[in-house]
Formats: structure tokens, sequence, C-alpha cells
């Protein structure tokens, strides 16, 4: 078959009886996707408890497609992290797999540019299964029984569509923070655009709590807009993977299935565990692992002060071990006196013992100009050192004096070089003890780090309480982001006849294009010399249904450009006033701003 018959390939095709609300059987020539199977439909029973009996707090999963309630990897993992952390405290509380379909889907591998996607024989059950989600989810948490109960809520992939879509109509005051993972309906309106705000840092969602791709914008499936509700400000945070095909601008399906094994629930429950803590007014007892390296200035003049030093230095490191982090420990002088820095011990080697050894081998000696060669020393300890994925990390400087900027090593280090590197890391905070004289030259590498300087001793074993006590979620966006060309596709018309719709569109960029319809994926669509159509058969012109283009590059999609097709009152699609469909465009691009995607055929925004 020839390429020009090949993109057009993508039709719904109604079957007798089955057409009312737009259901019907969805056929795809060329590319077939697997079946979604549908699970039982369970309803809380809202009933009347004792007080005594309630929990202080609910913490309550919605689980991804096809899992099986109480067992995913997904379910055990965010309970696990949340469950060790409350264990410390006096509060009750329970844990609930929300009761809702989570209809399996088929995964599919269509050539690699897409990886995987949704796919059904019925286009609507997913959208249901979503719908009775929401519907459990709002009557457990605003139902009669326990309102003394907080709720902590999460969800991956389709529960994540289930939590985002139920914010909305949730009590707030009954909500101590909700989490999604994965969400094929996450929105981030700094991701979008040629040169994103979010690429540079700027204008981050205070929802986006690990995101990494800068040019996420919107989900697969579109998006809900507002995301965070306002009476939720701040209560509301999501994770997105990398390169994950649902979420992010790539299109990676491995991403999507690595929120276990990127321990992106303990970085959640780190989060939640702190707001729980703020909401109940207990202390929060548990520590996140740390990494910890100290690098002491070993010049002569640091006599007088190394001793005390050395004391807090081994405070901090007995701390940090018994806490079930790592430390290590490096020494510094200048590189113009050919001494660099010298490691004592590592992350994998550092024991109290060794750490006490290596800190009695340091000696005051040696010196020249006042500065010493803190950038560099600094700068080779970040990169031989393994740190730890979710750590927080922090670098712990002991000096007497100022350093060289740039330093006297072979590449001529800088504070930029240091601190663009400590971000990339995750980042390693610096804080640095040194004297009065020299610590507002400092102040600049501390603040741009995220740490501090102090410079009264007697303040030391305060530094260490409050190392001691921060913790630290994964980063919102990587920091050295840059963005990257998207493809793009632009509709070029839609026609109607009295079956259904064709849509025409360009793209560029690219030469695929994924067609959603009412949050289904239906398939990839290849287009010949940038062109392309999607002809959409057996809809019903009474239902209003939205139909999503989505360009794909080689391991990258763009932004979704959104078509509303049908929704008439006269009936049919074809020629008759009034009936047809509407491009919702925005500027000089098809997008889908001013509409608010919904669910299949609910009839509501």
């Amino acid at each position: 078959m020839s390429k020009k018959l090949q993109h057009k390939i993508i039709k719904i095709r109604g079957r007798s009886g089955q057409n009312r609300r737009g259901r019907g059987r969805v056929k795809i020539r060329y590319l077939v996707v697997a079946g979604a199977l549908m699970g039982a439909v369970g309803i809380p029973r809202v009933v009347e408890a004792d007080a005594a009996s309630c929990p202080d707090v609910r913490v309550v999963f919605a689980r991804g497609s096809g899992g099986e309630r109480w067992r995913t990897d997904d379910y055990q993992a965010f309970k696990e992290g949340i469950e060790g952390k409350l264990a410390t405290t006096s509060l009750k509380y329970e844990f609930i797999d929300l009761d809702y379909p989570a209809v399996g889907v088929g995964i599919d591998h269509l050539e690699t540019t897409v990886g995987a996607f949704f796919g059904s024989g019925n286009a609507y059950e997913f959208g249901a299964s979503v719908n009775t989600g929401v519907r459990n989810l709002v009557a457990l948490v605003n139902g009669a029984s326990c309102p003394g109960t907080k709720y902590v809520i999460g969800g991956y992939s389709q529960g994540a569509m289930v939590v985002s879509k139920a914010l909305g109509g949730l009590r707030a005051d009954r909500v101590v923070y909700a989490a999604t993972f994965g969400d094929p309906k996450l929105y981030l309106p700094e991701g979008k655009g040629m040169m994103p705000a979010a690429c540079k840092g700027e204008n981050l969602s205070d929802y986006r709590m690990y995101v990494p791709d800068c040019q996420a914008y919107k989900g697969l499936l579109g998006a809900y807009i507002p995301y965070e509700p306002e009476a939720l400000v701040g209560k509301v945070g999501t994770w997105c993977n990398r390169g994950d095909i649902f979420c992010s601008s790539h299109l990676n399906i491995s991403d999507h299935l690595a929120y276990v094994s990127e321990n992106l629930y303990e970085d959640a429950s780190r989060v939640i565990f702190d707001k729980v803590c703020r909401t109940f007014g207990v202390e929060n007892q548990v520590s996140s692992p740390h990494d910890t390296a100290i690098l002491i200035d070993s010049t002569g003049s640091m006599a007088g002060m190394i001793d005390s030093y050395k004391a807090e230095a081994l405070r901090l490191a007995r701390e940090t071990l018994a806490a079930d982090g790592r430390v290590a420990l490096y020494d510094y002088r200048d590189y113009q006196e050919g001494y660099e820095a010298r490691q004592r011990c590592t992350f994998e080697t550092c024991t109290l013992e060794t750490f006490r050894a290596g800190l009695d081998e340091i000696r005051a000696n040696g010196g020249g100009d006042t500065n010493e060669s803190l950038l560099a020393s600094s700068l080779h300890m970040m990169q031989e050192l393994s740190w730890k994925r979710g750590a927080t990390k922090s670098v712990v400087v002991l000096t007497d004096a100022g350093y060289h900027n740039p330093d006297y090593d072979v590449g001529g280090t800088t504070q930029l070089d240091v601190v663009a590197l400590s971000k990339r890391i995750d980042p390693v905070n610096f804080y640095v003890i040194t004297n009065a004289e020299y610590g507002a030259e400092y102040e600049e590498l501390a603040a741009a780090t995220g740490g501090r300087v102090v410079t009264e001793l007697d303040e030391l074993s305060l530094l260490t309480d409050y190392i001691m006590e921060r913790y630290d979620s994964l980063p919102k966006v990587e920091e050295d982001a840059t963005a990257v060309e998207l493809p793009t596709v632009t509709v070029d018309g839609v026609s109607y006849n009295e079956d259904g719709a064709t849509v025409e569109f360009i793209v560029n960029g690219g030469d695929r294009v994924m067609v959603v319809l009412d949050d289904y994926v239906l398939g990839v669509v290849e287009a010949s010399d940038g062109v392309g159509t999607a002809t959409v058969e057996g809809l019903d012109a009474e239902a209003e249904n939205m139909l999503m283009l989505v360009p794909l590059g080689d391991d990258i999609r763009g932004e979704v450009v959104e078509v509303r097709l049908g929704g008439g009152s006269n009936g049919g699609l074809g020629g008759i006033d009034g009936i047809g469909g509407e491009v919702i465009t925005d500027g000089d691009f098809v997008v889908g701003d001013i509409l608010i995607p919904k669910a299949p055929n609910t009839g509501k925004r």
C-alpha cells in the first residue's frame, strides 16, 4: 500500500444499536491495539462510625491501569514510604487502595516512536473507570463517616487522573496532601512555548515537585485546568519521571514504569510526612537520608582552631551515620603549593572509626597567600564522590580564609563552575564555617547552593542540628535543562458527512501524529510529506467529542492540538447549520488552553 494511503487509517465504526453517547467499536486499520478489561465497580459505603474508632489519617492510593487491588508495586511503595514515618508518631492511621475498576489497557509497540500507549475495543470504558474512581474518592473523603479524619491521597497513571480530576470536588479541610505520579492529564503552563519559562527555572508551579523535563506542558491525554484548585493551594504535588510518555514531552514507556525503582514514592513520602506533622502539630523525628561531605582547610593558619572544628565534624559524622546517612572526609590547602584535595574516606568507606582516623591524619601545616583552593578542591571532591539519589546532600567547609576565584588548577575553576555542578547533582548545599571577616565572601556561594554561612564557633552545634533536620525533595526541574525544538501540528481543515468527520492536519518536525479521542489513544497516523488525515466515523452528533492530535518526533512529542467534534442539537454531523467541529486556536498555534478537557461523554466539563 502506498504511503499516501497509509496515513488515512483511523476509523471509529458505529455498531448497530450501540452508538448511544458515542459508544462504538474501535477499528484501527494497520495499527491494531489490544482491548481493555473492565473490572468490578465498587462504591464505598458511607456509615456512621464511633469517633474513637476513626483514624487520625487515612492514606488513600488510586492504582494504575489493570492493577490488582492491594497488590501493585506502586501501592506497596507508596504505603511503605509513608507508613514507616507515621509509625514514629502517636497518630492513628490506615491505608486504603481505592475501590475502582482501574481498567486494564493494551500495550503495543508501535515502531520506536511511541513505545506504548492506551488502546481499547471500547474507547469509553477507560473514562468510565476514571469517573467511577472520582465518585468513590469524593464519597470517601467527603462522607459523613469519621468527619475528623484527615486524608493523604496518591495516584499513579490512570489513578493519577482519578485524583487530579477529583480534587475540585474534595473538602479542602479534610485533605492534608494529594500527590500524583505519571499523570496523563498533567498541566504545567511553565512548559509551554519555544523557550519555556521552566527551562530557565522561572515561574515553576508550586505543585511541581519533581518534573525534570522543562518542556513538560500537558499530559498525553490533555490536561485538567486548573490542575491545583484554589482551595487546595499548597496541598497538591506532582511527580513526572524524566521521559515518561504520559506526562513529559518524551516518549519513554520505561520511565512511566519506574516510579518505584527511581524512589519517587520515597521522595514524595518525605514531603507528605512533613505536611502531616505540620497539620497535626507533631514533631517530625524522621530525618532524610544524608550524604554529607566534610572539607577541612588544613593550612598552618588553622592550627589554633582546627581541634574545635574537628570535634564538631566528628559530631556531625556521628549523627549522620546514626541516622543511616553517609559521610565523606577531605582536606585541602592551595593548588599553588602542589597540594590537591586529599581524600581521607568516601561515602562507601567512612565508618565512625575510619572517619575518626581520617581526622587524626589531618595536620595544620603549610600555607602561602591568604586565599586557598576551595573551588578546585570542592569541584574535585564532588566529581569523585558517588552521591546517592534522593539523599539530602551537603558540603561542610571549615576554613579561616577566603578562596581564589578563578582557582589555580589547570581548568581555572570558578564559583560558577562549582554552583553549576552542585545543582546538576541535586543540588549539593554548601555550609561554610569561617571567621567573621570572611563570612560575607562566602554568602553568595552558600546562597546559590541553598546553604548557610556560620562565623561563630558557638553556632557550630546549631548548624549541625539544622543540617540534620533538613529534608530534600528531588529538584523541581533539571537546572541545566535546555529547550529543544518540538514537533508541531496544525489543523488544516475539518469536513463532515452523515457518518462522521475527517480532520486534515499538517505536521512539522515529525512524521507521525498520535490520535486521541476523549482521553483514549486510538493509534498513530503516518503523515505523507507532512500532511495527514484522521477519519472518525460513527460519532454521536448529540455528544461532544474531543479529538486530540499529538505530533511525534523520534523520541519527543509536541503540544497537543484539540478539535471539538459534534455536540449539536439538530442531529447528524453533515451539512446542517450549527452542526460541526470547532478548532480551538490561540495565535498562530492550534491549542486548547481555553477548553478544559473532560472525561468521555459525561456531558460535564
